[in-house]
């Protein structure tokens, strides 16, 4: 902890220190409290609801010069009171959530390589998870072009746990062998598209004999549009996913979305919407065959309500999921607005043991309120109504009531924004 302390003040002397560079330092603080009474799966009899307060500390350093930038963000993630008072080390979440460059080759080439977010579009496929206190990020390299209203990229994933001698299957848990994707973008006067392929591969081990080790490899092809005109504006996302999966089954997978946004009025926007991911009949593969969209490395989060039910640690691999919901955004007036969402779920499968496809649904609220520059207060609060698909589905009748609520402050200071 010392070195890492002493390592990175260094780094931002000699950095600051430098001629001819661009240096901008911000921080984040961003404390988090959560009761959960029914968060991700339906609240069972004699059990007591979770409360708890978690933290995201970062340090973010951004150094640029003519060729090339450096991006570094350290951060901690803790729960407060995971460690004793008087502890002599401390054993929390300290890590590297970025650190990367960006080597720029001319005005329209560049080369980003090292750990780095990954957002494209409306984070629906690729996204950062910012709600999570860890977020996400990739070790990767990105061939990146751009040129006017056009963009395209090339990523390369390779993972290892260990500088072995011999062999490369990972053992890792919850993550990826490695992955190569495309991914183009271009903007219209009104129109926007851009187009996915991606070549992801997962580890398959085989306990019985470590010969049959290897990496299986599934392909997902898709397109996001945006269409807006005057106080309209229409959404797609449209992905297909086909390949093996990481047990060897067939896969044939899909992912329908459709947004309409209306603004009403300079405070006021509403829109309504539907996603369709696709599923297997009794939750799970049968007969080789996979049919359940995997939304591999989106920000789930900000989809299929906020309470994570679906797609969110759980729900891979099974009965699949049609969303129709409702939203508002009022602008209440120069320092917040509030958010209202109602979704509407059903599975797209058929459910085991059942001929319902109805899982209930789900009223999400957040308000937003700027306290001052780079002081932000949410507040959140989201109530789930369950059908009896969701209890077949979570396998609990007990009937309780399903709510989550929080309240996060985030203080994100700039320390130092300049050129020498």
């Amino acid at each position: 902890m010392k070195f890492v302390r002493f390592s990175f003040s260094f780094l931002l002397f000699t950095i600051l220190m430098s001629a001819n560079a661009q240096v901008k330092v911000d921080a984040e603080l961003r404390p988090r409290f959560e009761y959960r009474h029914g968060f991700k799966t339906l609240f069972p009899d004699n059990a007591d609801p979770a409360a708890f307060i978690s933290q995201r500390t970062r340090l973010k350093l951004n150094y640029k010069v003519e060729k090339y930038d450096f991006y570094i963000s350290l951060q901690d993630i803790r729960v407060w009171g995971d460690v004793p008072q008087l502890v002599t080390a401390d054993n929390s979440g300290l890590s590297i959530h970025q650190a990367w460059a960006k080597i720029r080759f001319d005005s329209n080439f560049a080369l980003k390589i090292g750990r780095q977010e990954i957002i494209y579009d409306d984070s629906r496929f690729f996204g950062n998870v910012d709600w999570a206190q860890q977020a996400r990020s990739h070790d990767v390299a990105l061939l990146q072009y751009k040129k006017g209203a056009e963009r395209f990229d090339i990523g390369f994933a390779f993972n290892q746990d260990n500088e072995s001698l011999t062999g490369t299957t990972l053992t890792t848990p919850g993550t990826y062998k490695a992955f190569q994707y495309v991914w183009y973008h271009k903007d219209w006067s009104n129109f926007s598209a851009s187009f996915l392929f991606l070549n992801n591969g997962l580890q398959f081990i085989d306990a019985a004999n470590s010969d049959n080790n290897e990496t299986r490899y599934s392909q997902t092809l898709g397109s996001h549009m945006k269409y807006g005109k005057k106080r309209l504006k229409f959404t797609g996302n449209f992905y297909y996913q086909f390949g093996s999966d990481v047990a060897d089954n067939d896969l044939n997978a899909y992912l329908l979305g459709l947004d309409l946004s209306y603004k009403a009025s300079d405070k006021t926007k509403l829109g309504l919407g539907i996603e369709i991911q696709s599923g297997n009949d009794n939750g799970a593969p049968s007969n080789g065959k996979n049919k359940a969209f995997s939304p591999f490395y989106g920000t789930n989060h900000k989809f299929n309500g906020l309470m994570d039910y679906f797609f969110v640690g759980n729900h891979f691999n099974n009965v699949g999921l049609q969303d129709i919901y409702v939203n508002s955004n009022f602008k209440l007036n120069a320092k917040s607005n509030l958010v209202i969402a109602y979704h509407n779920f059903s599975a797209q499968a058929d459910l085991m043991n059942s001929n319902k496809k109805q899982l209930g649904s789900e009223l999400d609220m957040v308000y937003s309120y700027k306290i001052q520059k780079d002081l932000f207060l949410k507040v959140g609060y989201s109530q789930l109504f369950p059908s009896e698909g969701m209890e077949i589905l979570k396998g609990n009748t007990d009937g309780n009531t399903n709510n989550w609520g929080w309240v996060m402050l985030v203080v994100k200071p700039t320390i130092f924004n300049g050129s020498k």
